[in-house]
């Protein structure tokens, strides 16, 4: 105990104010294997963060090792800038396999700087390129990471303390959700209008937009609350946007690699993007980050965008073997199937606990959101969402008629409590359990288990969150600011891309 409160007393004292998991999760890792990691003070926990996704695999997984040690056991170089080499290749190779195939065919592959920021910057640079257009859109609620361009695309930008104006080529879309809906309807309905408002954007010669060199998407949005995208919606946007040739950018940092039960989360709607963002678990728990597009888009001069440590041969070893492991071992669909158990046990919590205002997610990116149970909700707006972006049955009967009328709005749900769910994530780590913040009052509960997570230990990660749940709501208020102010994380949910 005297270790772990020197180090971390050394922490607070030395490392910047902008520290945020270390806030949350006060413990001091020392060794971790699979879904659990040993503290120094000898406490085990079961780790529902992975990194913030990037552990695909959790922690130390056999395969990822030995793939790191046979690189160091070779000789080979370790850094390579932009050289071709034996790993990069077989990194390429495996990559190019995973893809959709409408891209994989025609696919150019860009390292970039090591992290998903970097890869989101890569890509807004790309489009303006090929395009000549400067224009970029985006959704409300996203999440791109901390660099400028990246913040720029992201709902929170106009909000960060000492932040410039937001970028004028900047224009944001409403992003449809079943329980917070931006038009107070949900479902398809919900869905059509958020559409609708897309085209009449990019159509419109008043609009004041500036003319986009591409529109870059999350298929669920994560820090933004654990959101799904529709289906139907993002089938509609890449219409949309093909017939107006808009390129389309994916951001898959969080998603891809099996985490939302398909190898990569546009492949639910069945869509080909112009333009992928990866990084995350495509390293194999090392910073690594590319950029996927379509050969068209190849206008770059050379050196027109690096990065010096895009040549990393550890991480792009430790993700060729993360990749194929997935693959071979059909962890994608095990995600799928675990997670819709998963979501269909918390759901029986919410019926349980009036502050689980939702529960929702895709695979095993899964999310709680607490609510504040002393307000009612009395004013226009929406219920419960779905698992995987279509219409809830209780809203299935508000998708718009033949007529296209829109049906009216239903009841507004109550006010999200970041108290709450910050108590929620101190009551799971006194239990051992490690779960992450998100959404847009950091009021979601995340659950982001690797995709190696057993029957057994998802089921003691759902113990240990709904015995949380039931201490935080018999002794936490459940107001809607937090307990901390000077800690919120309106800035950012960390993502750590």
């Amino acid at each position: 105990m005297a270790l772990t409160e020197g180090i971390l007393r050394r922490q607070a004292a030395r490392e910047s104010a902008a520290r945020t998991y270390a806030r949350a999760l006060p413990i001091v890792p020392v060794r971790a294997r699979g879904l659990t990691i040993e503290g120094a003070d000898g406490r085990r926990y079961l780790d529902c963060l992975s990194g913030a996704g990037t552990l695909a695999l959790g922690h130390n997984h056999p395969v990822v090792l030995e793939a790191i040690r046979a690189v160091l056991d070779s000789g080979a170089p370790l850094h390579a800038l932009d050289l071709a080499t034996p790993v990069k290749d077989a990194f390429v190779t495996e990559l190019l396999s995973t893809l959709p195939p409408g891209l994989a065919d025609r696919a150019r592959v860009q390292f970039c700087g090591p992290a998903g920021t970097d890869a989101v910057e890569a890509a807004l640079k790309l489009v303006r390129t090929a395009t000549g257009r400067a224009g970029i859109l985006t959704f409300t609620g996203a999440y791109h990471g901390m660099t400028s361009g990246a913040q720029e695309a992201s709902g929170h930008a106009p909000d960060l303390p000492g932040h410039l104006a937001a970028d004028a080529r900047v224009t944001r879309l409403p992003y449809p959700q079943d329980y917070r809906c931006p038009f107070g309807v949900g479902g398809e309905a919900g869905a059509e209008l958020a559409a609708r408002w897309a085209e009449t954007v990019l159509d419109d010669p008043k609009s004041g937009v500036c003319p986009p060199a591409g529109l870059i998407v999350e298929p669920v949005q994560g820090e933004g609350g654990v959101i799904p995208a529709p289906d139907t919606w993002l089938r509609r946007i890449r219409e949309i946007t093909a017939a107006r040739a808009v390129p389309l950018i994916a951001d898959e940092v969080q998603t891809g690699v099996g985490r939302t039960g398909a190898f990569w989360a546009v492949e639910h709607s069945g869509i080909t993007p112009d333009v992928m963002v990866l990084s995350k678990a495509i390293g194999g728990s090392l910073p690594l980050a590319v950029v996927v597009y379509r050969d068209d888009l190849d206008v770059w001069r050379p050196g027109a965008h690096a990065g010096t440590f895009r040549g990393n041969q550890l991480a792009m070893a430790a993700g060729t073997a993360t990749l194929a492991y997935v693959r071979r071992n059909g962890l994608a669909a095990r995600a799928a199937a675990l997670g819709s158990r998963m979501l269909s046990q918390l759901r029986d919590l919410a019926d349980a606990f009036p502050c689980v205002g939702d529960v929702r997610g895709r695979g095993l990116m899964i999310g709680v959101e607490m609510v504040d149970t002393e307000t009612d909700a009395d004013e226009p707006g929406l219920g419960r969402g779905t698992d995987s972006g279509a219409a809830h049955p209780a809203t299935s009967a508000t998708s718009p008629p033949a007529s296209g009328l829109i049906p009216e709005p239903v009841r507004k749900p109550r006010p999200v409590s970041p108290r709450l769910a910050a108590a929620v994530q101190r009551e799971c780590l006194r239990r051992g359990l490690i779960v992450e913040l998100g959404g847009r009052h950091a009021g979601v509960v995340r659950l982001l288990p690797p995709l190696t997570i057993t029957d057994e230990q998802a089921a003691a990660v759902l113990d240990r969150l709904a015995d949380a749940v039931a201490a935080a709501s018999r002794t936490a208020p459940t107001g809607s600011e937090p307990d901390h102010p000077g800690e919120k994380r309106e800035a950012r949910t960390p993502q750590a891309s």
